[in-house]
């Protein structure tokens, strides 16, 4: 799987996302539009610098994004 997040983890893993990799092309996180939270997941809905949004859900178990674009 290609798809990555680039995250600042502070008190706990992936905090903010800064920064995701789609179909091999990086994407710099300019808003956090919404986040929510799941029994062993979080997510965050984002926008990119140059205007895409992004669906990002990270799964605790098996410790995997998952990146979908909106």
């Amino acid at each position: 799987n290609m798809n990555m997040v680039e995250c600042y983890s502070g008190s706990e893993y992936a905090e903010t996302p800064l920064a995701l990799t789609w179909e091999g092309y990086k994407y710099e996180i300019a808003e956090i539009v919404a986040r929510w939270r799941g029994p062993s997941e979080k997510g965050f809905r984002v926008k990119t610098a140059n205007g895409y949004a992004f669906d990002l859900t990270y799964r605790e178990i098996p410790d995997e994004w998952v990146v979908q674009p909106i």
